[in-house]
């Protein structure tokens, strides 16, 4: 099965670049929108608390609705293919940015806001110079899990028309190819892996900037 799997990759190998192009695209778009939005939202209710739980609560019901399903809710209103893929993509995405956004807004020390906000500190001010650079680990940790996550479940976007990697898995489904199939979910594990690294590289020089300063 491995040699197969290798024969494969060789022989199709611009094949398996346009699939990896195309996966990456997908993942990075709906990554960004995930860390916009869900950055802005976490922002948003760890400044006015009394609307966390619902939003919260709106967020860990959507991410409880499975991807296929999710994905068949979203062909009526915006077709098959790449679209459909990266707004369900951003929307599974959402939750663990929220989260961890609003977590670590919300854990920072007080006396510090405090101690901010007494020496002159706007609103606006403690925020971006006190409370961001302090719930940064956690912000990071959030995007970690979220992109590891959505490069890992863009694999199924193929059963909605759109591309990726989650190609080879289908059509080794289909038609029983098992080196297809092989080499399509090996590809987007070390995508992930490779992804996972990058940004746990990110996290230690951030906190080693932190630990200088």
């Amino acid at each position: 099965m491995i040699n197969e799997m290798i024969q494969l990759l060789s022989s199709r190998g611009d094949f398996f670049w346009g699939l990896l192009l195309e996966h990456l695209q997908l993942s990075l778009l709906s990554i960004a929108l995930a860390i916009v939005i869900g950055l802005l939202t976490g922002v948003a209710i760890s400044e006015y608390r009394r609307s966390s739980k619902v939003v919260m609560g709106v967020i860990n019901f959507i991410y409880t609705i499975p991807s296929i399903s999710l994905l068949g809710f979203l062909i009526p209103l915006s077709g098959i293919g790449n679209t459909t893929a990266v707004i369900a993509l951003t929307i599974y995405a959402l939750l663990p940015m929220v989260r961890n956004t609003y977590t670590g807004l919300a854990n920072v020390e007080p006396l510090l806001v405090e101690a901010a906000t007494g020496m002159g500190g706007t609103r606006a001010q403690v925020l971006w110079k006190v409370k961001l650079p302090l719930a940064m680990p956690m912000i990071l940790a959030g995007v970690r899990n979220m992109t590891v996550m959505t490069i890992a479940l863009a694999g199924i976007a193929s059963f909605i028309g759109a591309g990726g990697l989650g190609v080879a898995i289908y059509r080794g489904i289909t038609t029983n190819n098992k080196a297809m199939t092989l080499a399509g979910s090996l590809l987007i594990a070390l995508l992930a892996i490779l992804a996972d690294t990058l940004i746990g590289l990110l996290e230690k020089l951030t906190q080693r900037h932190r630990a200088q300063r």
